[in-house]
């Protein structure tokens, strides 16, 4: 056994060993201690002013300066992101700036923009409005031209105002202006010209109507195109109007309903020359607007060209200037003293490190007081940290989505690196399909660093983090599908002929009782003779529900024995004799020695019922076993195992209660201080023993939880190796529903003589096989893994109580603003 001791420690089996320290650093080194801390990034430090509210804490001014700066930023990048420039992620080196200055800086460049902005809003609303009177001016003539026809007769000008009163468009809102008027020269008619929004039209004539008691005469004409709104900003259908009336009171009226409908009124002179005039006026303004909003604009992209060239750096600035302050409020501020004193955790082999960063920081500050750095025994259980790379974090954080593992718990990742996939593959084996999720991941791990740097949607985003998990799902599809010998379904001679021949020289019932066996078995996996013969079904079935059997018990006793090694490197040696021995007794007493069952049927052939000797062991044991024995001494075995299984249930319930009991009584007795500080009373490290504190000792409640655990573990063993038969009924399902989609689509379009029969049978099948089996059936296949990894395997020693290592590091800030 000595050699095993002298192997290297596994990494990822258990969680880095953990360090409470205390820091004491002086007021003047305090910054930049927490600053070479945070670019180090292995301590996680403990708030020690959770009783204060966020507003009574010490640096509570400069984290709102920092807030404060952070708002400016995001105003920025929301200015950059509307004008559609690209912000480098890693702009050119600049010379370092300061804090003060930064905060300077960005304040004048909030305030230029905000200037620019309010500049560029009124110019682009005078450009709008000037827009809708040159549209008012172009068509109010015809308007006004056409209207002295009406003026002259009564009759006529009653009718077309009943006609205008009857005809409107659609539209949306407008600008509210003052109205100018001009007199005709019809003694006392006057007339307002303006526009308003297409939809407003039929109530805003309406209401001028009603208004005026019918003494106005309405004409209209539509824009023509659409119309920028001076207010809104929006692109809408307008049309412009005239009102004629007559009176002080009704133009009141107008132009108080023109203003709550919106309408844009402007001035329009009668004489046709004069409009003409005014026309050139309004173009000439339009044109020197133009090429002052182009100035601004150009002014404008070149302001946020420079700010989006450094904008990236001071973010990350900021967010770091920050999370220090944020940090230094977590520690407690000694008056007296004038310093700072902090705790946290870190990993033991991070002390130096961390010793050196503080000393460091001690000497660029020429402090003369140097930071005090040492460790404290803690009371709360520490935190959990893992190494991880590129390859093992998916599998860790699959792990960690169910718990997180305690503090030198056993870590399932490290087993789960081969058991997910693995399992996946059985219930995916097809090496065609494993093939396709093959290239897929390839794809994936190629462009690793170029997809790394991207933001990606959120399914490709899960996809691109589990590209290893998919890699090695594909490459143990590949070698399930040898297995089945399964290519889309189809069987292939790969590792030589079949064992199987036909019994006559037409094989005409060669695929009902034709095949007999001339030679030694396949070399490799199924037989490719089974595809399409009439015990083709009953043979998989049988295979594959015998195999997942065999896998469940083994995976099974996997995880029981992992509760072994916790329990022993803990220490807990009451879990060892009373949970982990008994456990083992009871499941393979039963289920282990099905399993046995089924690998010696498939060694001699036997043509045996497991079922009815796993149903008669229990109903009739001493009963003679007669074809249904596998080998001598079968019934003698069977009672002793029964016995064992039976033995092994008050073996797990009663014991350790009582022993807690007695060794709780024991240490507050006096009689015994052995027991004192030894993990046999340590509750914290006894994981099944009600977690309760030893002077408030509860043995009711140690009995009961010892109770449900153990009824928990006895049905659990029948109803997680009943569970296991699901790698079987997936497997069966994907293979059928390939068979299916080959039968029924591939080959059925190939029979035609049509080539586009053909093209489309084919079409559709690629469909189905991505669509339906690579992306259905693959996600159907990882979640049925997952469960079985996260209840049955994990459930037998895992128990994810933990919490996450969570140090104060600078590099998760960069990769959270990527």
């Amino acid at each position: 056994m000595k050699i095993f001791d002298r192997l290297p420690p596994m990494d990822h089996l258990r969680s880095e060993k953990m360090s409470f320290v205390q820091l004491i650093m002086p007021v003047e080194s305090a910054h930049r201690a927490i600053t070479y801390l945070g670019d180090l990034g292995l301590l996680q430090f403990k708030d020690m002013n959770e009783d204060k509210s966020p507003f009574q804490r010490t640096f509570v001014n400069q984290a709102k300066r920092c807030a404060e700066m952070s708002r400016k930023l995001r105003f920025f990048n929301e200015q950059i992101s509307r004008a559609s420039f690209t912000v480098s992620a890693r702009p050119a080196v600049q010379p370092d700036i300061d804090l003060e200055h930064l905060e300077a800086k960005l304040g004048e460049h909030e305030t230029e923009l905000h200037e620019m902005n309010s500049n560029s809003e009124k110019l682009q609303q005078s450009y709008n409005e000037l827009l809708e009177f040159k549209l008012v001016l172009s068509n109010a003539g015809s308007i006004l031209a056409s209207s002295h026809s009406h003026a002259s007769s009564p009759d006529t000008e009653l009718d077309e105002n009943i006609y205008h009163n009857d005809a409107i468009d659609d539209g949306m809102s407008l600008l509210e202006q003052g109205a100018r008027m001009e007199t005709s020269n019809g003694a006392g008619l006057r007339f307002i010209c303006g526009i308003i929004s297409s939809s407003k039209e039929m109530m805003f004539e309406r209401m001028l109507f009603r208004a005026t008691r019918g003494n106005m005469f309405f004409n209209r004409a539509p824009a023509g195109e659409l119309v920028t709104d001076p207010i809104s900003g929006d692109q809408v259908e307008k049309t412009i109007f005239v009102v004629f009336f007559s009176g002080e009171q009704a133009k009141g009226k107008i132009l108080k309903i023109c203003d709550a409908f919106g309408a844009s009124c402007y001035p329009v002179p009668e004489d046709r020359t004069k409009q003409l005039q005014i026309i050139r006026e309004v173009t000439s303004r339009l044109s020197d607007l133009e090429a002052t909003l182009d100035a601004g604009l150009r002014h404008r992209n070149e302001a946020l060209a420079a700010i989006g060239s450094q904008i990236w750096r001071w973010s990350l600035m900021v967010r770091k200037e920050k999370a220090v302050y944020d940090t230094l409020n977590m520690l407690n501020f000694d008056v007296t003293k004038k310093c700072l004193v902090g705790e946290g955790w870190c990993p033991m082999f991070a002390i130096p490190q961390i010793k050196d960063a503080l000393q460091r920081a001690s000497l660029h500050c020429n402090s003369q007081v140097g930071i005090i750095f040492h460790e404290l025994d803690a009371i709360e259980s520490p935190p959990t940290y893992f190494k991880t790379n590129k390859f093992t974090s998916a599998f860790q954080e699959i792990v960690d989505a169910y718990g997180v593992a305690k503090y030198q718990e056993a870590n399932p990742a490290v087993y789960s690196v081969i058991t997910f996939p693995f399992l996946f593959a059985v219930m995916f084996g097809d090496w065609g399909h494993g093939i396709c999720l093959l290239m897929g991941a390839l794809v994936l791990i190629a462009r690793e660093k170029k997809l790394g740097s991207q933001k990606l949607g959120s399914f490709m985003e899960m996809a691109f983090g589990g590209r290893y998990v998919i890699l090695l799902m594909a490459i143990f599809s590949i070698y399930c599908g040898l297995l089945y010998n399964e290519f889309f379904s189809v069987p292939f001679h790969i590792f030589g002929p079949s064992a199987y021949k036909c019994s006559d020289s037409s094989c005409s019932d060669a695929h009902s009782t034709g095949l007999v066996k001339y030679r030694d078995p396949y070399p490799f996996g199924v037989d490719p003779s089974w595809r399409g013969s009439r015990s083709e079904l009953p043979f998989l079935n049988s295979l594959k529900m015998k195999m997942s059997i065999v896998l469940g018990i083994s995976q099974m006793n996997l995880g029981i024995i992992l509760s072994y090694f916790d329990a022993k490197f803990h220490g807990n040696s009451l879990d060892i004799r009373y949970q982990f021995i008994p456990q083992m007794i009871f499941l393979n007493s039963l289920f282990g020695y099905l399993a046995l069952l089924i690998v010696i049927k498939w060694c001699n052939g036997s043509q045996a019922d497991l079922y009815h000797v796993m149903i008669y062991m229990f109903l009739d044991p001493a009963g003679d076993l007669g074809e249904n024995q596998l080998f001598w001494g079968q019934k003698q075995l069977q009672i002793l195992l029964l016995l064992m299984a039976l033995v092994a249930v008050p073996w797990m319930l009663f014991p350790k209660p009582f022993i807690l009991r007695k060794l709780n009584k024991e240490r507050f007795q006096g009689h015994s201080y052995r027991f004192l500080g030894t993990s046999e009373m340590d509750v914290e490290s006894e994981p099944d023993s009600a977690r309760i504190r030893h002077d408030d000792f509860n043995f009711s409640e140690v009995f009961v939880h010892q109770m449900i655990h153990s009824i928990e573990f006895v049905l659990g063993a029948v109803s997680n190796t009943a569970s296991y038969l699901r790698l079987w009924a997936l497997s069966l399902a994907h293979s059928e529903l390939s068979t299916v989609f080959y039968e029924k689509l591939l080959l059925l379009a190939w029979g035609y003589d049509s080539l586009i029969i053909r093209a489309v049978g084919l079409m559709v099948f690629i469909f189905a096989t991505a669509f339906i089996l690579l992306m259905m059936e693959s996600l159907s296949a990882f979640l049925h893994a997952l469960r079985l990894h996260w209840v049955e395997f994990m459930g037998k020693f895992y128990h994810g109580d933990g919490y996450k290592f969570r140090p104060f590091s600078f590099a998760l800030l960069a990769e959270e603003e990527d």
